[in-house]
């Protein structure tokens, strides 16, 4: 996991889980899946998922195998392992291009849109709903992304940047 590895531990340790793509003895990506609160560095923000509902991140095709459909076989077949655990959703995110088309495919509804920069150690967030989102699920994803027992806001606004290991 290159310069993540000395986070494996720790993570296992509060219960995330990894899973690995392998053709035979080959490893070919990988990807991690909490049902407790995790942070989201790319964004800032700390998802915390419901009950019986999970976060799919970090995942990684290894350079070699890139382009190829490891990525979006590796999340279905991780979405059907979790449904055949009882979960009732899971939340991912993308910001790489290729890996949103994916998405959708593997069985997951776009929800929330971010747009996101730092700039002198202060981030700059946009947030907008996915154009007919179901309002429900909108509701849901706020309330993952809660900031101070608040849902979420879909708006545009700034903060300091708090960068993390995790």
């Amino acid at each position: 996991m290159g310069p993540e590895g000395d986070l494996v531990a720790l993570r296992l340790s509060r219960g995330c889980r990894c899973f690995g793509a392998w053709a035979g003895d080959e490893l070919l990506g990988y990807a991690w899946l909490s049902s407790g609160p995790e942070w989201i560095g790319e964004i800032d923000l700390e998802i915390r998922p419901g009950d019986r509902e999970a976060y799919v991140w970090n995942c990684v095709t290894l350079p070699p195998h890139r382009r190829q459909g490891v990525f979006g076989a590796m999340v279905a077949g991780l979405a059907a392992r979790a449904r055949a655990e009882g979960l009732s959703r899971l939340w991912i995110g993308s910001i790489a291009i290729p890996a949103e088309k994916v998405i959708p495919r593997a069985g997951f509804t776009p929800v929330l849109h971010f747009s996101s920069e730092v700039l002198s150690g202060i981030r700059w967030l946009k947030v907008r709903s996915e154009s007919g989102v179901d309002p429900g699920l909108l509701a849901a994803g706020r309330a993952a992304l809660a900031v101070g027992g608040r849902p979420l806001r879909l708006d545009t606004w700034m903060k300091r940047a708090q960068p993390r290991r995790h």
